[in-house]
């Protein structure tokens, strides 16, 4: 209970903050409609020839956009802030001031998590619904119960998987702290927007086993169209779990490397 009432705070902490720059809103609104649209055009010119690639249907591939879409939100709304003002440019561990954070009597891996929200993403997160609504309701078969249940729980694995990689890329910067980690992220993330069976072999093997960014987004799509196996539903749990538990180490380790602003 005493961490959610610290999350109750930091949200409105957070919330001033961003109404405090009305420039904020429309600059927000312009970039997630630009980020809509050049999404869906991409994949409307790739359908605009064909009707199918590889067993992804438009309305299929669209689903994984929306997937990607989503996740991209949930990231913005509070984990990529959180670990933004940790390791980012200028970021506590850059500046020195991760020394003042040390000394807070609660879990450093839950401040470095939450304590940050950018609420203008959650008009990125009803754009985000909105495309998995549109590509859902374009589908040929109709929606079950159980796979509507299935794409909740492997879009919460996802969003568990995805957790763990940004913890991880952020503890690397205790290593190299001039090196842009997430800049490096977000490149590879941005081929989460397409189904994994659209790459090349080794491309599908790297964002499976390497940086699985493409389970992320592909398997919740699976599952929204049906064609989601029980295997690859515990595989997408096992993953998360691995991942947030290794993240979780390898970010505490890190930590014994920071040697604070003071020595």
């Amino acid at each position: 209970m005493r961490y959610l009432r610290l999350i109750d705070r930091f949200i409105k902490v957070s919330f001033v903050e961003e109404v405090s720059y009305r420039a904020n809103f429309w600059i927000n609104l312009l970039h997630s409609l630009l980020n809509l649209i050049t999404g869906v055009l991409g994949v409307y010119v790739i359908f605009g020839q064909i009707d199918t690639l590889r067993g992804w249907s438009y309305a299929e591939t669209l689903s994984v956009l929306g997937v990607y879409l989503t996740i991209q939100a949930l990231r913005n709304l509070f984990i990529g802030p959180s670990l933004d003002a940790l390791a980012g440019m200028d970021g506590e561990v850059w500046s020195g001031n991760l020394d003042f954070t040390l000394l807070r009597p609660m879990s450093i891996q839950f401040l470095a998590s939450f304590r940050r929200w950018r609420l203008f993403a959650l008009f990125d997160l009803l754009l985000g619904l909105g495309v998995l609504v549109y590509a859902a309701i374009s589908m040929d078969q109709a929606l079950s119960i159980s796979n509507i249940a299935m794409f909740l729980l492997t879009l919460l694995f996802g969003a568990g998987i995805l957790y763990a990689i940004l913890l991880a890329f952020s503890a690397l910067v205790f290593w190299s702290p001039g090196v842009m980690f997430m800049w490096i992220f977000d490149g590879v993330f941005q081929l989460a927007r397409y189904p994994l069976g659209l790459y090349p072999g080794w491309v599908r093997l790297a964002l499976t086993w390497i940086i699985p960014v493409g389970v992320i987004t592909t398997i919740p799509a699976q599952a929204l169209r049906g064609g989601l196996s029980m295997e690859r539903l515990a595989f997408s749990l096992v993953m998360a779990v691995i991942l947030i538990l290794c993240a979780s180490i390898f970010f505490r380790a890190a930590l014994r490397r920071y040697a604070s602003a003071s020595s």
